[in-house]
Formats: structure tokens, C-alpha cells, sequence
């Protein structure tokens, strides 16, 4: 292993990267525009919730429970419905994602202190969303509800001097705004990490395939391990500037806080390059092609980003596949990284975590290296 060779072809792939054009731009330019894509885009906040109102009540109460809804900042307010039949053909075309309906004698069973009743119909073709919205409904009604009961409480107060109440208050750590960007930005890097590094380096070893380059290194000196070492650190520098990047435009863009420490973030998220890194080498040796290597690398990455964590609760899928995420090195990463982001967790909480994806890493490291020599050979 001579260092003065692995150091010449490190200069000699920082040089051709740095003159192609098209790869500078998805260096520099895609990562950026990912998280800005990304972090707008991909979202569970639900707002300004369409919303239209059937009062077949028209009273004083029904008017008070109608604007308690929209004064709650969910819901936006867009049509009022005369006749039941409207309901189907707002929801049908979509014009609204809620209908709002309070029946006749609503605010009678009010005044006279019986249990009334209002119905909510949602547009459930986006089951989450609807599951959110019905979410917010039932706060509001709850709230509504609370308040009725105590403004009547509070005339039977020399009748009955004290009524005990139970009286909660909730209380959110890490994300105390509930903001959706913070849990989703950290999810972000580590998807634009994989997707980069995977890509760069499965597609720059078939091109100098391609070009025939690659046969003319292995008649040189140069041993397979050091060829190897040579493309693949490059690759590692340019996975760390743009998290660099993508760090910068997290904290100062979207405002994200970084809990945790920073140079910790950047050494475990060196571990988690060494997985992509091999798994980008072990493309390379199974794609004759530059598009080869791009599908390829595309059909292995989307199983993992759909069962790492990042778009949907590992504890809501079946047992089956629950079992299957524990070979998902995403997995790891996306806990290292939302727990120092939002945590602020030191190796003290994520020692299991880093075991595991340096098990990772270093497997599909060697492996990816045995069948490259092996490929060279």
C-alpha cells in the first residue's frame, strides 16, 4: 500500500471531477435544491383546511360554534351550504375538504342540557390528511364542548359551591412548535447523502469503464486496494461538503436547530458514508453501463428509503417487514441523526446505532472491495 500513489489518484479524481461541469452542478447544485424541494414539499402540517358549513340550526349557538372553528386557525371558511344534497357535490369535485353540518335543535339540546350533536364529513381519499383534519375537529369540539359545560357550571354555582374538574396540560419536548420541517429536514440529509454518494461513485468507476481509463490504472502499479481507496475518498470528501452545504442551508434557511454537537454529526456521518461508498462500488461491478448503474442504484436505494423511517412510522408496517428495516443501514442513520438534531443525544444514547452501522458499513465495505479486486483481476 504506498500513500504516495493513493494521494496522486486522489488529486487525479478531485481534477476530473472538478472539470466536469455537469458533475459540479449535482454536487453543488441538486443537494440544495433536494432540501428546498424537500422541505417544502414533504410536510405533515395540514392548514387552511377547505371548509364548508351546513346550518340547519341558523341560531345564535349554531353561528358561536361555527366561528369557534374557524378561529382556531385550521380551518378556512369557502362555502355555506343551504340543503343536505349540496354535500356530495362539493366533496365529489373536491372544492372542499370538510362539510360542517349542524342539525336542527342544536342550540334547544344546549339550552336544556342535553348531549347535541354535530356532524363532520371528510374527504377520505387522502386518509392521512383526513385523519389529521378529523384530529383537529375533535379538539375543537372538544374545547367547545368544555366551555359550554363550565359556563353552566358556573350558574349552578349556588347550588353546588364546588365541582371537581381533571384539568390536563400537555407538554412537547424536541419539537415543541410541532413543526414538521424539523423532523423532516434531518430525514432529508440523510436521504441526499445516500442518493449522492451512491450515484457519484457507482457511475464515475463505469465510466472510466466506459472510456477504457480503468484498464489502462490497472496495468500500472497501482495495487486493486489502492485504486479502490483512490475512488473512493474522493467521493467521501464531497459526501461531507455537501452535508456541509445542507447543513448550512438547514440552519439558516429553515431555521432548524441543532441540538446536539456538530462535530459529532459530521464524524458519524462519515460511519454511514462508508455503507454508501461500498454500496456505490458494488453497482459498479455488477453495471456495464453508466444507465445501468443509475437503475441499479435507484432500485436498491427506494426499498430503502421507503423502509428506513424517514416517510412512514416503522411501527405502524407488518411484523414481516418490521424485521426486514433491521437490514436497512438507513435505518441507524435516520435515529443518529434526528437524535442529534432534535435530541441533542451524544454517543452515550446512540452507541447501539453506531455498532450497528459500522457493522455495516465495514461488511459491505470489504465485500464491495473483494468482488472490485476480484472484477480488476
Amino acid at each position: 500500500m504506498n500513500p504516495r500513489r493513493i494521494l496522486r489518484l486522489i488529486k487525479k479524481e478531485l481534477l476530473q471531477t472538478r472539470r466536469d461541469k455537469r458533475m459540479i452542478a449535482m454536487i453543488l447544485m441538486a443537494p440544495v435544491f433536494q432540501l428546498f424541494i424537500f422541505g417544502y414539499a414533504v410536510t405533515t402540517d395540514v392548514k387552511h383546511i377547505s371548509t364548508a358549513v351546513l346550518d340547519q340550526d341558523r341560531t345564535a349557538a349554531s353561528r358561536d360554534f361555527i366561528e369557534r372553528f374557524i378561529r382556531s386557525g385550521y380551518f378556512e371558511y369557502k362555502d355555506y351550504l343551504n340543503r343536505p344534497e349540496e354535500v356530495d357535490r362539493l366533496l365529489d369535485a373536491g372544492k372542499v375538504q370538510i362539510v360542517l353540518t349542524i342539525p336542527r335543535g342544536f342550540a334547544d339540546d344546549l339550552s336544556r342540557g342535553r348531549s347535541a350533536q354535530v356532524q363532520a364529513i371528510l374527504d377520505g381519499s387522502d386518509s392521512m390528511t383526513a385523519g389529521i383534519i378529523s384530529g383537529y375537529a375533535a379538539e375543537v369540539v372538544r374545547e367547545y364542548s368544555a366551555g359550554v359545560a363550565l359556563s353552566r357550571l358556573a350558574r349552578l354555582k349556588s347550588v353546588v359551591p364546588q365541582v371537581p374538574r381533571l384539568e390536563g396540560r400537555t407538554r412537547v419536548w424536541y419539537n415543541p412548535e410541532l413543526k414538521s420541517v424539523n423532523f423532516m429536514v434531518p430525514g432529508v440529509l440523510c436521504l441526499i447523502l445516500l442518493i449522492i454518494t451512491v450515484n457519484l461513485t457507482s457511475a464515475a468507476i463505469v465510466k472510466e469503464r466506459e472510456i477504457g481509463t480503468l484498464e489502462q490504472l490497472v496495468v500500472t502499479p497501482i495495487t486493486a486496494g489502492e485504486l479502490m481507496i483512490g475512488k473512493t475518498v474522493p467521493f467521501l470528501l464531497i459526501g461531507l461538503l455537501d452535508m456541509t452545504l445542507v447543513l448550512t442551508v438547514s440552519v439558516f434557511w429553515f431555521h432548524v436547530p441543532i441540538a446536539g454537537n456538530v462535530f459529532l454529526l459530521f464524524a458519524l456521518s462519515a460511519i454511514f458514508l462508508l455503507t454508501s461508498l461500498g454500496l456505490g462500488i458494488f453497482i459498479s461491478t455488477i453495471s456495464k453501463t453508466q444507465h445501468e448503474a443509475s437503475l441499479t442504484a435507484f432500485f436498491l436505494m427506494f426499498p430503502s428509503v421507503l423502509l428506513s423511517g424517514f416517510m412512514f412510522p416503522i411501527a405502524n408496517m407488518p411484523k414481516v417487514i418490521q424485521l426486514i428495516t433491521y437490514l436497512i443501514p438507513l435505518r441507524y442513520f435516520l435515529q443518529i441523526i434526528r437524535g442529534i438534531f432534535l435530541k441533542g443525544n451524544g454517543i452515550a444514547q446512540l452507541w447501539p446505532q453506531v455498532i450497528v452501522l459500522a457493522i455495516f458499513g465495514i461488511a459491505i465495505l470489504t465485500a464491495s472491495a473483494l468482488r472490485f479486486s476480484k472484477r480488476l483481476g
